[in-house]
C-alpha cells in the first residue's frame, strides 16, 4: 500500500464515474462563452450539466477539496478555480491546510533547501 498524503484524493475508475458530471463542466471552461454563461448563473449552469448536492455544495462554497472528494479531477479543477479567482498557491493551501502565505513560505523553504541541499 502507498503512503497517503494529506490532502490529495486518489482518483480512479470510481473517483471519474463519481465525478463525471463536474469534470464534465469544468471541460466545458475551455470555451469563454462557457465561462462567461457560468458567472451569469452559476446554480443554472450546475442544473445544465446535472451536478450531485455534494458537487453543487462544493462549488458555491469554493471548496476544492470538497470537489476533490466528490470526483473531481485537479486539472479539471484548475480550470474552474481560474475563473473562481483561485491560484494555484490557494489551491495548495487548500490541500494542505495551512493559509495561503504559509503555503508561499513551504514553497519558499523547499526551494531553498533544493538549491543548498
Amino acid at each position: 500500500m502507498g503512503r497517503e498524503i494529506e490532502g490529495t484524493f486518489i482518483f480512479d475508475g470510481g473517483a471519474a464515474a463519481r465525478g463525471f458530471a463536474l469534470n464534465a463542466m469544468c471541460y466545458s471552461f475551455n470555451d469563454a462563452a462557457n465561462r462567461a454563461a457560468f458567472l451569469a448563473d452559476e446554480q443554472g449552469y450546475c442544473d445544465r450539466f446535472g451536478l450531485t448536492g455534494e458537487q453543487r455544495e462544493a462549488v458555491a462554497s469554493r471548496d476544492v477539496l470538497a470537489m476533490l472528494r466528490a470526483g473531481g479531477n485537479i486539472y479539471y479543477l484548475a480550470k474552474l478555480a481560474g475563473i473562481l479567482g483561485l491560484s494555484v498557491q490557494d489551491l495548495g493551501a487548500q490541500q494542505t491546510g495551512v493559509t495561503v502565505e504559509a503555503f508561499k513560505q513551504r514553497l519558499l523553504d523547499a526551494g531553498r533547501s533544493a538549491r543548498h541541499g
